[in-house]
């Protein structure tokens, strides 16, 4: 088993039942619903056409939904093939048309160098209109206070092992965040803070009057204050679990292979809302400073956590796994030795001395991009993996991998911003071959040579950092300018000017 376990990578195989999920929304298409006429989503581009011959239908969806791109590129079925070329890796944006993404957002996307079949990044830019669900009182809304809500979304979603969960979540997602802000929409507009419940017909009992919820001999002091702010987290939060669900409940019919890293930017009334569940990043250069936004959840900055879970659930670790962490592999000549450790309580190391337990395979292993959970997978957080196991195992590794994001939020009314103020969301193809300080450079250096006012210029800054990650083919490789490599990985980067032009309102 320890050798087996030694040589693990990830596998997908079929898995038992969906886990409990909450009741689906009326409002929320399956993953095959035709998306409705109204702001949310057109048609994507053309897949390419499958092989002639007898291909079986799954497949045959497999393969459409993971070569599909982003609307927003229009790609034609020539386009869409030189987007899918590994030896060109031509790099891609939305047409110049005239027409331009919302706040003339600039995006380019490039496929890897053959890691896997496809692009398995995905991309959404949308504008959501957010009707009320009711009144806060419970009585019917009156249509003059009927106004609803507009939020900017941009969605940045890196696939694994498979792009369907990508194509699924860059559908959906934004549609779950606008359900879950249906019963905010008069409370956000409200200057009062917000009211404890929400009763279903006036006057029902669990109403927001404080005598009925805080008796006299009450261990409560006061309420805790809740913000606006942080009831428009707690919903982004909430759309990242059903959107989880939601792939748990549909993934043996609709094909929903693999996972995805999911990085969402929400402009919803003079705040910008950060969600990062995965290693994609977020940060803002402002005036040449550098704002990180996001952070990455990855097996060692998530250590802890993974610990934590499998010594309260070690039936979890199957008696495959340890928990505890060691600097190498222990052997078994060092049976009774004392040996470095840490366990989820420790951030430093101690002695322990070495018992038969101790020669399983760690939880945690490898260092950097190498480091995995149960020797299969190099992040913590996403959507979807409902079928991942360990190699030559049942053991399932969803368990350990949370889809839940941290959301970081940014007033945009605090600051006044100048248009080569920016917000830069990548996938971690961009990140791992370029540095913060690099990309900052990038952001002054490019629009340093366009007018301000030239909406074209963010797509040009979006290239170029694709570009300069990407490198240029060479030495049978992709080099960078420093002959070091090139990424090999899927790359898809959003710049999202802060200030102008166009208005925020």
């Amino acid at each position: 088993m320890l050798n087996r376990v030694r040589s693990a990578v990830a596998h997908l195989v079929s898995s038992g039942g969906a886990p409990p999920s909450r009741p689906k929304s009326p409002d929320l298409p399956n993953a095959t619903s035709a998306p409705p006429a109204a702001p949310p989503q057109a048609p994507r581009s053309p897949p390419a056409r499958a092989g002639s011959g007898g291909a079986a239908p799954a497949r045959t969806v497999e393969a459409r939904a993971s070569f599909s791109r982003p609307t927003f590129l229009q790609l034609s079925p020539g386009g869409l093939r030189r987007a899918d070329d590994h030896a060109g890796r031509a790099v891609q944006s939305p047409p110049d048309t005239g027409r331009h993404l919302p706040w003339s957002t600039g995006y380019a996307e490039v496929i890897n160098a053959g890691k896997s079949r496809h692009n398995e990044d995905q991309a959404c830019c949308e504008v959501v209109y957010v009707e009320g669900r009711r009144s806060v009182s419970g009585a019917p809304r009156e249509p003059s206070r009927g106004q609803g809500l507009c939020f900017y979304y941009w969605g940045l979603f890196d696939g694994h092992a498979g792009g369907g969960a990508a194509e699924m979540a860059s559908r959906l997602l934004h549609r779950h965040i606008r359900e879950q802000l249906k019963d905010l929409v008069e409370i956000l507009q409200d200057p009062l803070p917000p009211p404890l419940c929400l009763p279903s017909t006036p006057g029902a009992p669990g109403s927001s009057d404080s005598s009925q919820l805080v008796g006299p001999q009450s261990c409560w002091s006061s309420q805790k204050e809740v913000t606006h702010e942080s009831l428009v987290v707690g919903a982004i939060e909430n759309a990242f679990q059903l959107m989880d669900e939601q792939m748990a409940r549909e993934r043996r019919g609709h094909q929903v292979e693999g996972g995805c890293c999911a990085l969402v930017v929400v402009y919803l009334l003079g705040k910008v809302y950060v969600a990062n569940a995965g290693d994609s990043r977020a940060i803002i250069v402002r005036n040449g400073e550098i704002i990180p936004m996001s952070r990455e959840f990855t097996p060692e900055t998530e250590r802890q956590r993974l610990q934590l879970l499998g010594f309260l659930k070690p039936e979890l670790l199957g008696g495959e796994f340890t928990h505890l962490e060691f600097p190498r592999r222990v052997q078994p000549k060092e049976l009774g030795q004392r040996m470095l450790y840490r366990d989820q309580n420790m951030t430093g190391w101690a002695y322990k001395k070495i018992e038969l337990e101790d020669l399983r395979f760690p939880l945690v292993c490898g260092e950097g991009k190498k480091a995995r959970v149960m020797a299969t997978i190099g992040v913590t957080r996403g959507l979807g993996d409902h079928n991942l196991r360990v190699c030559s195992s049942t053991l399932p590794i969803k368990p350990f991998l949370s889809c839940f994001p941290e959301v970081r939020v940014y007033d945009l009314t605090q600051y006044e911003h100048c248009p080569d103020d920016v917000l830069v969301l990548g996938t971690d193809g961009l990140w791992d071959v370029t540095s913060d300080c690099e990309v900052a450079a990038t952001v002054d250096r490019v629009l340093s040579a366009y007018e301000p006012n030239d909406p074209s210029r963010y797509t040009a800054l979006a290239q170029a950092l694709v570009l300069g990650a990407r490198g240029t083919p060479r030495d049978r490789g992709w080099r960078l300018p420093n002959n070091k490599l090139g990424s090999g990985d899927d790359i898809s980067v959003f710049v999202i000017p802060l200030g102008g032009p166009g208005s925020y309102s």
